[in-house]
């Protein structure tokens, strides 16, 4: 082999061998630069580590030592005194609820009827029924009387107004004596009867042609002035008592006077024609 050829061999395995270190260099300062640590530095942080943190057996022991099984005290502490529940405060059950409402409904109910029951009895003072009623002036009603012959009723007084003969008055003053309102009527001309029968209570209608009262219900009879004539009625008509005030009429229907017994005629008056109502049979 000629010298030539030796040095070019030798040049090129310089050369090659400069590549390798070259490589292997540049290799190992990108690692590095990639943050990647050094294996001293890597045994060093090992090393470390297993020093400064125990194992879990370790860790779990010293813990399990460190626990205390004493039991904590609790702080003592004054008892308030007992008081009462407050019995609104607490409230009501449903059927404590019920049962109330319903008393106090019942309760209710019962007080309306009541004060319904004394408004309705009660005489009334401001007019209409139960009170004393104006039915106007006493010559009119005179005059009424005799053009609807013989009988003039007035519903706000519920009763029939009709004239009372003056010639019968001394009769009247011995059997109306004790009725002094009524027998007033009766002598200031007038007589006013109560439209309800005494037997039943059915109101009692006229009838023109025998000019009496003559009941439909149970056939009794009454004479012009209420005296009963015929039927089962137990007494003649009952009655208002009235006054004349400044030529006006005044009813008195807060007080009903019982009729007259059976028997009393004062009037005579007979039937002064056909009945009305047939069948009352006479006493």
């Amino acid at each position: 082999m000629s010298s030539t050829a030796t040095i070019a061999i030798v040049i090129a395995a310089i050369v090659v061998l400069a590549a390798v270190v070259l490589v292997t260099s540049a290799r190992r300062t990108d690692v590095r630069g990639a943050g990647a640590l050094s294996r001293e530095t890597i045994k060093r942080d090992k090393s470390t580590a297993k020093s400064a943190s125990p194992s879990g057996a370790v860790y779990e022991k010293a813990e399990m030592a460190a626990r205390s099984t004493a039991l904590e005290k609790a702080p003592e502490t004054v008892p308030s005194p007992w008081v009462a529940p407050d019995e609104e405060a607490i409230g009501v059950s449903r059927r404590q609820f019920f049962n109330r409402a319903a008393v106090t409904m019942m309760s209710a109910s019962i007080g309306a009827f009541g004060v319904a029951v004394v408004a309705f009895l009660w005489p009334r003072a401001g007019g209409g029924f139960g009170s004393k009623v104006n039915v106007g002036r006493l010559d009119d009603l005179l005059v009424q009387i005799r053009s609807e012959k013989g009988f003039v009723y007035k519903p706000e007084a519920r009763t029939w107004l009709t004239a009372y003969p003056a010639e019968a008055l001394p009769k009247a003053r011995s059997s109306y004596g004790g009725q002094p309102s009524v027998l007033a009527g009766m002598e200031a001309g007038l007589v006013a009867l109560y439209q309800k029968c005494p037997h039943l209570g059915c109101r009692v209608p006229e009838c023109k042609s025998s000019q009496w009262f003559e009941c439909p219900c149970h056939g009794s009879q009454y004479n012009r002035v209420g005296e009963k004539k015929a039927g089962p009625a137990p007494r003649g008509m009952d009655r208002f008592g009235l006054s004349v005030s400044n030529g006006n009429v005044i009813v008195d229907t807060g007080a009903v006077f019982n009729g007259p017994a059976i028997g009393i005629n004062t009037t005579g008056q007979e039937a002064e024609g056909p009945h009305c109502i047939t069948g009352g049979g006479a006493h």
